[in-house]
């Protein structure tokens, strides 16, 4: 297996660019019987403490016509530092099934550890990115009580789902890490990782790979010797993923057509694959945002023109080829 691991933090300059070695796990773990099945699975990574977008999703769900399964598959939290918002997040999703991404996990330990955000940044981040997302997961630690952060130690960090003929494995960064980055957009479409998405094909035994992480959407599909091996990234539910935007995403998969207008999809084995939009209420969410993060903060920096604008990311980058 080609697994690229990241060495514990020998300095301070390190956090939030390193992977902890308990963000690591075989991908054939995931070649386990399916932990549930579900007609129709929303993916929902990447909330980021947007209550108005948490509001859009279950509207969403209440327009199918069976109820859905919600899975917050990591990153729920992240701009809610403060005991209310936060309180209110861990409320809305805790119907739901719930998976740790690596916010979740960084502000659950008992000891700082060295790892920061636990972002597990690549070298193309900027120094100025990790330093801003390491105050901001300092910030939430010292604002959010140790009794509402540690339960989140104990949730997954990935599950296995049926739907349809289709076995989802569901995962916050990749196939072998919690934060993992091979299922960027880039990556993908990089030659030089086809035999990496090989072994994990043939390891971890599932059709389709729902993941977030990379804050990035993505849908590929591949045919490989090992078989067909979708892969779709959400990018963020809670928010914007494309350029001149202000709408979340999330992920949907399953036996009948959406009752949404995908943005784009892909149909296959009698299962759709779609990406659909998340409407929130943009001046509700950036109005709470801006009294936790005015101009000068962290987070205002990192993400307050993504919030506004969209990323520079076109939805014809993310829409499968």
């Amino acid at each position: 297996m080609n697994v690229l691991l990241r060495p514990l933090p020998a300095a301070e300059e390190s956090a939030g660019r390193i992977c902890p070695r308990d963000y690591t796990y075989s991908p054939a773990e995931l070649a386990r019987p399916a932990d549930f099945s579900a007609g129709t699975l929303y993916v929902a990574g990447g909330l980021y403490g947007n209550l108005a977008a948490l509001a859009a999703i279950e509207k969403l769900a209440a327009a199918e016509r069976t109820p859905p399964d919600i899975v917050f598959n990591g990153d729920f939290h992240w701009f809610d530092a403060e005991p209310g918002w936060f309180a209110s997040i861990a409320q809305g999703v805790a119907p739901h099934r719930l998976l740790r991404g690596n916010i979740e996990t960084e502000i659950a330990r008992s000891d700082d550890i060295g790892a920061g955000c636990g972002c597990a940044y690549p070298d193309n981040v900027d120094d100025d990115v990790v330093r801003r997302s390491n105050e901001i997961l300092a910030r939430l630690r010292t604002e959010i009580a140790p009794g509402m952060r540690a339960p989140l130690r104990d949730l997954p960090m990935h599950l296995v789902a049926q739907v349809g003929a289709l076995r989802v494995g569901i995962v916050h960064g990749d196939a072998v890490s919690l934060a993992g980055w091979r299922f960027a957009q880039d990556a993908l479409d990089a030659v030089r990782h086809r035999p990496w998405l090989e072994d994990i094909a043939k390891s971890a035994r599932v059709d389709v790979f729902g993941c977030t992480h990379t804050c990035l959407a993505v849908l590929r599909d591949f045919q490989l010797a090992a078989g067909r091996l979708t892969v779709i990234n959400n990018g963020a539910a809670g928010m914007p993923n494309f350029s001149g935007s202000r709408f979340g995403l999330i992920t949907r998969i399953a036996k009948s057509p959406s009752p949404h207008a995908p943005l784009y999809g892909l149909a296959r084995d009698g299962v759709h694959i779609d990406a659909i939009a998340v409407e929130y209420d943009h001046h509700a969410f950036l109005d709470r945002f801006l009294k936790r993060w005015p101009e000068g903060s962290s987070a205002h920096a990192s993400y307050y023109r993504r919030i506004v604008d969209g990323p520079d990311y076109p939805i014809a980058q993310a829409a499968p080829r």
